[in-house]
């Protein structure tokens, strides 16, 4: 166990092995944290690591408190070559909505929920169906009979659905994973200078397409959430065409990064546990549970922000104003005073719905009912064309190194007789 020193009090502080970066196992160190430290400074990031769920959840609701503007800035500072390129480059993208505050957050919010509607997902719904089904069957055409669920599956589904929804081009989707992995990396990464030079170039690349689409719907109707968007402007709506550019910005990579994350965890969980696997194989009704259940457990954003705007406690713990925190959801969904034997994986539990995968409070996310919609209807679709599917090597995944998000890198896949 290594050893620091709160800033404030000049005592002590031990990091119970955790690592800010590492994902491939988080969870014994969130364990040590909720019994040990729940609330606990860590000097390696600069933020007050919070860990038990009743905390977790407190602070997301508490938005006068606790400000939501941090959320999207740079975990490491960006360089100088960096903030060249993307001063030059014009870029000024910001936050569609998980970094804004009341009252701007309400209203654009308000706005976007108008075009955000279940019936948009429910047209999509035979598509994304079609979709899985033509890429499950591409996977086991395989001749050695390996595949990659991330590679062969949630690559595609999400990042086409959502590129769909907003009106871009779908035959660019590793255009837009490229755009949206610089993004991650620039915005939660642990980057040198030199590192974070490419990436730059990428999002000014990524936030110049983002103002074409919005120029492109004022053009020429379309059927689509930004052209629903730019029509609301026109009838009046109080929006922007710079808000409706960071919304773009936002969906481009929210709408597809942490869903890939979610169908990949989906799979991996339950054919990590068989039993679990066969009883959704025998019992389709069961998957919708079964996702909020991967979502409290494995969820693919672990941790997320929050800046304390004046002097407060939290779990008892004095917080400065002017103090950033890190709130670990994915320790809260595994908290044993709010889940029952909460590192066991049970696609039956009761309460699964009660995790803060998606965050709590008005900033609670928008696209919660399309990831999980796209996520059920892959589980789906596997348990019908591919129920015969199992993990490789369920203890060789490995998870990208990340402050938020744990996704897996690959989950290798076989499928057919054990003796074939």
């Amino acid at each position: 166990m290594t050893t620091t020193h709160d800033p404030g009090t000049g005592c002590p502080v031990a990091h119970h092995g955790y690592e800010p970066f590492a994902m491939d196992d988080p969870f014994p160190s969130y364990a040590a944290l909720r019994a040990e430290e729940p609330v606990m400074y860590d000097e390696r990031v600069g933020y007050w690591v919070v860990s038990r769920y009743e905390d977790v959840k407190a602070v997301f609701e508490d938005w006068e408190t606790f400000s939501s503007e941090n959320a999207q800035a740079p975990v490491r500072e960006r360089g100088p070559e960096a903030r060249r390129i993307m001063e030059e480059g014009g870029f000024t993208a910001y936050s569609g909505l998980s970094a804004r505050v009341p009252p701007e957050h309400t209203r654009i919010r308000k706005v976007t929920a108008k075009a955000f509607t279940p019936r948009r997902y429910k047209a999509l719904e035979p598509a994304i169906r079609a979709h899985v089904v033509a890429l499950l069957t591409a996977m086991r055409e395989h001749p050695d009979r390996v595949g990659d669920i991330v590679r062969d599956l949630a690559y595609d589904v999400p990042t086409v659905t959502i590129l769909t929804l907003i009106g871009a081009d779908t035959g660019q989707v590793d255009l837009f994973k490229k755009w949206s992995d610089s993004r991650a990396a620039m915005t939660w990464g642990d980057l040198s200078d030199e590192e974070q030079v490419p990436h730059a170039h990428n999002l000014v690349d990524y936030w110049t397409e983002c103002q074409r689409l919005v120029a492109e719907a004022h053009a020429e109707e379309r059927d689509s959430l930004v052209g629903d968007l730019v029509r609301a402007q026109a009838d009046g709506d109080p929006i922007t065409d710079h808000e409706i550019a960071s919304i773009c910005y936002s969906l481009l990579f929210a709408g597809h990064e942490t869903t890939t994350t979610l169908i990949s965890n989906a799979v991996r969980m339950l054919l990590a546990h068989p039993d679990q696997w066969q009883r959704v194989v025998d019992d389709p009704g069961l998957i919708a549970g079964a996702v909020d259940e991967v979502l409290r457990i494995s969820p693919s954003i672990v941790g997320w922000r929050r800046k304390a705007l004046k002097d407060t406690t939290v779990g008892g713990v004095q917080i400065p104003a002017g103090s950033e925190l890190l709130l670990l959801m994915g320790s809260a969904n595994r908290d044993e005073t709010r889940f029952e034997d909460a590192d066991r994986f049970d696609v039956t539990r009761a309460n699964a719905r009660e995790h803060l995968a998606f965050g709590f409070g008005i900033h609670y996310c928008l696209g919660n009912m399309l990831a999980k919609l796209q996520t059920r209807v892959c589980l789906e679709e596997i348990a019908r064309v591919a129920p015969d599917l199992r993990l490789v090597d369920a203890d060789a995944i490995r998870f990208g190194d990340n402050l938020s998000f744990r996704a897996p890198l690959a989950v290798p896949v076989t499928w057919g007789s054990r003796d074939a």
